[in-house]
């Protein structure tokens, strides 16, 4: 529709005291790029997929460290909007094994009790991003139907 505002390329990080997930997600593209980093290396990686994907935005979840990892990413030169990360870890979970179906004999057991071999933190992003551009999506709508 004419005058629909472009939402933004954003990249999401899921901080943490050890470790941070990271992911860019484009509203037209998907998601671009994933990936976990040590947490004492965030500002260099954060800085690096600043110049291979040039995101508008960054967008972080509130939870474990995130003031540490605020000051961090506000040093980048964009945008940062810190939002509500409740429930990611578990729905990354659920988005992993979707990607990642088990197999053999654990595909017996429910995948509400089993635990991905590889740490989610990444897929964790992804959620806090697309969450953030559904939110953009969800107000921009309610602001046409106020008019």
């Amino acid at each position: 529709m004419k005058g629909d505002p472009v939402l933004p390329r954003v990249l999401a990080v899921d901080p943490g005291r050890d470790k941070c997930g990271l992911a860019v997600v484009d509203p037209e593209r998907g998601v671009l790029a994933r990936g976990i980093v040590p947490t004492v290396s965030l500002e260099s990686a954060v800085r690096e997929w600043i110049q291979e994907q040039r995101p508008h935005r960054l967008v972080m979840g509130a939870g474990t460290s995130h003031r540490e990892a605020r000051q961090c990413l506000e040093r980048m030169g964009l945008p940062v909007d810190v939002v509500c990360e409740s429930h990611t870890t578990e729905r990354a979970r659920v988005r992993y094994f979707e990607e990642h179906p088990p197999r053999s004999w654990r595909r017996l057991i429910p995948l509400g009790l089993q635990v991905p071999p590889l740490p989610v933190d990444d897929y964790a992003a992804v959620l806090i991003a697309e969450d953030y551009l559904e939110s953009l999506t969800a107000a921009e709508v309610g602001a046409r139907d106020d008019r």
